[in-house]
């Protein structure tokens, strides 16, 4: 792809389904990739896979895809919640992570445009979302991001 494409991001924690959906639509994005780790939790509300990917093809033709290589591992992250969330030590160990998957290769440049990486995180600061599209933007370049 020759044109800059756009990547979103989004977290789940602190939206209701209206606000979740709509910011969806509005930004026009045409899939949602899940980067959880653990997609099937009650905690997920209205994100749990099944009802996440009903509820996006329903209300706006929204592809769903979980791209597990995407997440990270259990023992990353227990490691930091144990370490009270020490930022530097996760992002280190993320991005070792990612790397030595080469994620870049497991999707296409096709499959990310206007597509949104999903997690539970409200801000993309602490977050492996903005890691994985940040990763993903030095490896093919020509990427905007977007936070929603």
């Amino acid at each position: 792809m020759n044109h800059p494409i756009n990547l979103y991001t989004i977290g789940f924690t602190q939206k209701n389904a209206q606000k979740f959906f709509e910011t969806l639509i509005n930004a026009g994005v045409t899939r949602v990739i899940d980067t959880r780790l653990n997609n099937i939790s009650q905690l997920a509300g209205f994100t749990k896979r099944n009802d996440l990917e009903y509820f996006l093809q329903k209300i706006g033709g929204i592809e769903y895809v979980h791209v597990l290589d995407m997440a990270p591992t259990k023992n990353i992250l227990d490691a930091y919640k144990k370490n009270n969330g020490d930022w530097e030590i996760y992002e280190k160990e993320f991005l070792h992570l990612i790397s030595e998957r080469k994620i870049e290769s497991k999707v296409s440049q096709e499959l990310l445009a206007n597509s949104c990486l999903l997690c539970s995180e409200t801000k993309p600061h602490h977050c492996h979302r903005r890691l994985v599209a940040e990763y993903l933007r030095d490896k093919f370049g020509k990427i905007n991001i977007h936070h929603l």
